[in-house]
Order: C-alpha cells, then sequence, then structure tokens
C-alpha cells in the first residue's frame, strides 16, 4: 500500500468490475474466445479489455477494422457477458464497503452497460447505487474521464472533490484525467500510480465527518 493512509472527499465514483465485482473468470472466457476467434494471444487481448468497453479495445487491437463492425459485435459479446454469471463474485469487503455509503454521496460509473452492470451486482448480491453511469450514457470509453466527469456532474460535485475507486490502468487514466484522486483496487491497480492502493475494500473504512465530507482511512 502506497504511504497515503487518508483521503477526503464529498463524493465516491466506482468502478464495477474488478472494483466491486470480480468478473474475471467471464471476462478470460469471453475474450479468450474472442482472441482465438481473430488469431490473437489471450493474454495480450485481455492486457487491453480490462477497464474499457468491448468496442475500444477491439479498436486498438484490430486498428483496421471499421467501427460499425467493432459496435456489431460488442453488442454480440455483452449479450454473452450477460448471460454468463458464472463465477461472479464481490470483491472482498465489498458488501460492507456499499453498506458503509448508505446516505453519503456515491455513484457506479462502469463500461458495461445497463443489463451487465445490473446482472453483475445481482450476481454478485450487491447493491445498485441509485446514481449510475454505463455505457449508454458516454460517447467514449475510458480512458476517457467523460463517464466520471458525468458522474460528478450527477451529483453535484466538482472533480476535485470526488475520489475514485478503480482497478484497471485505463479506469485510473480515467480518473486521473478528470482530475480526480484515485483508489486502486487489487493486483492490477498497483502499477498505474494511483493516488492510494489497496489489496481490496476490507482494507477501506469510511467516516461520514461533521461538515458532510466522506473520510476515507486505508490499512
Amino acid at each position: 500500500m502506497t504511504a497515503v493512509n487518508e483521503l477526503t472527499a464529498r463524493a465516491l465514483l466506482l468502478d464495477m468490475d474488478g472494483t466491486l465485482v470480480n468478473s474475471d473468470a467471464v471476462v478470460e472466457r469471453v475474450w479468450r474466445r474472442w482472441a482465438a476467434r481473430h488469431g490473437l494471444d489471450g493474454d495480450e487481448v485481455l492486457s487491453v479489455a480490462h477497464g474499457r468497453q468491448g468496442h475500444a479495445s477491439m479498436a486498438l487491437l484490430l486498428p483496421d477494422r471499421p467501427l460499425a463492425e467493432n459496435l456489431a459485435e460488442n453488442r454480440a459479446m455483452l449479450a454473452e457477458e450477460t448471460a454468463d454469471m458464472d463465477g461472479v463474485v464481490p470483491v472482498p469487503g465489498a458488501p460492507g464497503f456499499l453498506a458503509s455509503l448508505a446516505g453519503l454521496p456515491h455513484a457506479l460509473v462502469t463500461s458495461a452497460d445497463i443489463p451487465l452492470s445490473t446482472g453483475r451486482m445481482a450476481a454478485a448480491g450487491l447493491p445498485l447505487p441509485a446514481v449510475r453511469v454505463t455505457a449508454e450514457n458516454v460517447s467514449a470509453s475510458k480512458p476517457d474521464p467523460e463517464g466520471f466527469l458525468k458522474g460528478a456532474a450527477e451529483l453535484g460535485f466538482d472533480p476535485a472533490d470526488c475520489v475514485v475507486f478503480e482497478d484497471s490502468g485505463a479506469g485510473i487514466a480515467a480518473g486521473r484525467a478528470a482530475g480526480m484522486r484515485v483508489v486502486g483496487i487489487g493486483s492490477r491497480a498497483g502499477a498505474h500510480e494511483p493516488t492510494v492502493w489497496v489489496d481490496d475494500l476490507t482494507r477501506v473504512r469510511v467516516t461520514p465527518t461533521a461538515d458532510g465530507a466522506i473520510r476515507l482511512v486505508f490499512g
């Protein structure tokens, strides 16, 4: 973990996959099949796919392919992922962490669409935040900051007053580009220089302050 052991925020913006929900088993199955269909290395594909919308990953991996083909295949893959919830579980500490946010400003900001995000949160037994920014709400995928900026605007807070929780390089870059501090969750996050890094959400304690802020303690 980094030397930073405490942050104060007005609102929290939470990624889903890898941050609240461990969906790695499904992601690996679906994207390794995709890699095999296109003659690509599965490990290389997975290094790109985490944190991005599917069509954005495809654009990086198959740069000469028309956008329309990427969008069409992305729709098919989203349906495939939504139908496969085998192995989807909460990240350690996620149930308690979300319970501690009851009544505090927070939003889900995910590259998944509504059916996939709703299905995975339900499969993991986690409540959906009232404010959600999904793939349908943005024109650009992470690492573009649009999703986090929209989340902050929906909650009514300046970006500098928000803290992002993320697991992927693309997501951490998006949070930084939005002008926000970032808490990195899990093994993928540590290599991307988040403001704070922790193993999982059991290492995060949330306390409301007297002036309405959110105190985060790590350790």
